[in-house]
């Protein structure tokens, strides 16, 4: 794949100390991120540069923000704040399971009266087709549902400080299929729904006159930005990466959305893997991994915002920081991939900063 690389330079930013955190996407699966996150924080986690993807990019920008607020505690409150109001959004949808669907079928909601709707009508008309009808706005997946609620969480001055980490949200251009980096002063409410754009659920976003689906198709998430960053610091560098995507799956999906899923969920996780396999030999990698808590779970629960659901992965999330034990950046971490040669950083994505 050929990329191009257009990069606006930013802010000058204090190399500091720090992990790198690689941030995957997954909607609502995404607090387990949230609970690895609130962990690591908690036992006193430094970041020095973030790189997310979908709801991975959501908390990794409130991280930023919070960290500028009030350091680890701030940003540990600002992750909450996101999920909250998530919770509370959610309450309002039509896409929830009734007492008695919720008592038959737990968390799953493709049994469920409006999502056997949804599915029907997602195999019939594109997003852009059903956002073009006047009541789009009535319907869960129309007109970008999260853009109310990002424009009351962002705040771009605290991304733009010089204090903040080194953020990187991920994108995918619809005609070129690259990645295309957003940096910092460069993340607006548009850029992160762009990285959360799922193309059959969703109408691709614009920005400045492309077209950007989520960035989890081009690296869920792109290491190489991360590494860069990681470049200015003395060893000991460490990578840290929260997989919110199962790698294995048991079973064989027959609905055509459990098909796309697995297929994304496939392609995703083949994009990064190859980023591992080539990590240098001087980058400590720590990897939390949710496949125990996400193995059973279909892909209508990546659409479960219920405060309960939440509340569940956000736990698991802390308890596989707290069963894995101290993470080593003195060294190679033993849920890290084989290391090839150096990877160097060619300029082969696209990134803007402002």
């Amino acid at each position: 794949m050929t990329k191009s690389c257009a990069t606006h330079q930013g802010p000058e930013r204090d190399p500091g100390r720090g992990a790198a955190l690689a941030l995957q996407g997954g909607g609502a699966h995404g607090a387990f991120t949230w609970g690895v996150l609130d962990r690591l924080l908690e036992e006193g986690l430094e970041v020095h540069a973030i790189c997310g993807v979908s709801s991975g990019a959501l908390i990794g920008v409130m991280l930023a923000q919070g960290r500028v607020l009030d350091g680890r505690d701030g940003a540990r409150a600002a992750m909450r704040r996101l999920w909250q109001r998530f919770a509370r959004a959610h309450a309002m949808s039509p896409l929830q399971n009734a007492p008695l669907e919720r008592w038959l079928w737990g968390w799953d909601l493709s049994n469920s009266v409006v999502w056997r709707g949804l599915e029907a009508t997602m195999r019939l008309f594109s997003p852009a087709q059903l956002n073009a009808f006047p009541w789009a706005a009535l319907w869960p997946f129309g007109h970008h549902p999260l853009r109310a609620l990002l424009n009351d969480l962002i705040e771009p001055e605290l991304l733009a400080d010089p204090s903040a980490p080194r953020l990187f949200v991920s994108t995918t251009d619809v005609e070129t299929g690259e990645a295309v980096l957003f940096e910092n002063a460069a993340i607006t409410v548009d850029v992160l729904l762009a990285s959360s754009c799922l193309p059959f659920v969703f109408p691709a976003v614009e920005i400045d006159g492309r077209a950007y689906w989520d960035g989890g198709y081009s690296g869920n998430p792109p290491l190489r930005p991360l590494l860069a960053a990681l470049r200015t610091q003395a060893p000991p560098r460490e990578l840290v990466l929260v997989r919110a995507q199962p790698a294995r799956r048991p079973g064989v999906p027959r609905t055509p959305l459990e098909i796309t899923n697995r297929l994304n969920e496939i392609a995703c996780h083949n994009v990064l893997q190859a980023e591992l396999d080539a990590l240098p030999d001087d980058v400590a990698l720590t990897s939390y991994d949710a496949d125990d808590a996400l193995l059973d779970l279909p892909i209508s629960s990546k659409f479960n915002g219920e405060e309960e659901f939440l509340s569940l992965l956000f736990n698991a999330g802390r308890a596989a920081v707290a069963a894995q034990g101290p993470r080593r950046p003195s060294g190679h971490s033993e849920t890290a991939a084989a290391r090839a040669s150096p990877l160097g950083i060619p300029p082969d994505m696209r990134i803007a900063t402002s």
